[in-house]
């Protein structure tokens, strides 16, 4: 999304993805992802997930005549977090009044570090690329994995929104002594990757039940939930529609803007 941890249960393994790849060792070794014989000696068990990822049907978007309009919206996300009004996050879900560019966004980071993280799916009303057409007074909407964390220190941050040739790029967070850090993060993403490990993780949990992150509401009752006390993530690299924090600190900040010749975070 800190150090390895301990499962408080036995746990059965459920992955909306076919491609991730998960090894749970209940004889107090840490494996390797496939789950071979070749472990180091641990004094309690762990699960790790290492690899995998989340998805949607979406295809990164074509490149084309600049659309400025688009870009703008897209390119408030990470303005707002410059200055330090990022969108509060609204009793634990990404608020109802909340309408998305539909644009994504990419962000990188040597390592994040969670306390209290949960995992649901949700949707909200998006201006383009929309999952769910728009019907009567219902506008249309987007379908997104959402993550939560309580708080989180980021490690060498990269974020970059990318529209044609125009790329905004902002780093952070590069002193590994001063890490860019963030409260009641929430998350809408569409691909998710790194090395992670969870401490104290629950797989299957009701998504209306979830509460490690410390929200008051997350998925709908009867939908699939994962949370778990703590989370790392080593080279994280992620793909998202919206990003909000109570507060969002990024020291060492840098901010340009690139046309033609622009780098994206990964």
């Amino acid at each position: 999304m800190i150090g390895s941890g301990n499962i408080s249960r036995t746990l059965t393994t459920a992955s909306t993805d076919p491609t991730a790849d998960f090894a749970f060792d209940r004889v107090a070794r840490r494996c390797k992802p496939d789950g071979g014989v070749a472990c180091e000696p641990s004094s309690t068990p762990q699960f790790h997930h290492r690899g995998g990822s989340v998805k949607d049907a979406q295809d990164a978007p074509a490149y084309g005549r600049t659309n400025w309009r688009r870009f703008a919206i897209a390119a408030v996300i990470p303005t707002a977090a410059v200055v330090g009004v990022m969108v509060g996050v609204a009793q634990g879900a990404i608020p109802t009044n909340i309408v998305i560019s539909g644009t994504t966004f990419k962000l990188s980071a040597d390592r994040l570090e969670g306390n209290g993280f949960t995992q649901y799916s949700g949707q909200v009303a998006t201006a383009s690329n929309a999952d769910i057409p728009a019907h009567g007074d219902v506008p249309a909407q987007k379908i997104l994995a959402i993550s939560g964390i309580h708080d989180a220190k980021i490690y060498n941050l990269c974020q970059t929104v990318a529209v044609g040739p125009i790329v905004l790029r902002i780093e952070a967070g590069k002193d590994p002594d001063d890490p860019a850090t963030a409260e009641d993060l929430l998350i809408g993403m569409r691909d998710l990757g790194g090395d992670a490990t969870f401490d104290h993780i629950d797989i299957g949990s009701d998504a209306a039940s979830l509460k490690k992150d410390g929200a008051g509401s997350h998925g709908t009752s009867g939908g699939f939930g994962q949370e778990a006390d703590g989370v790392t993530i080593d080279n994280l690299q992620q793909v998202a529609y919206s990003t909000s924090a109570s507060s969002f600190r990024l020291p060492g900040m840098s901010l340009k803007l690139h046309i033609g010749d622009g780098e994206e975070c990964f």
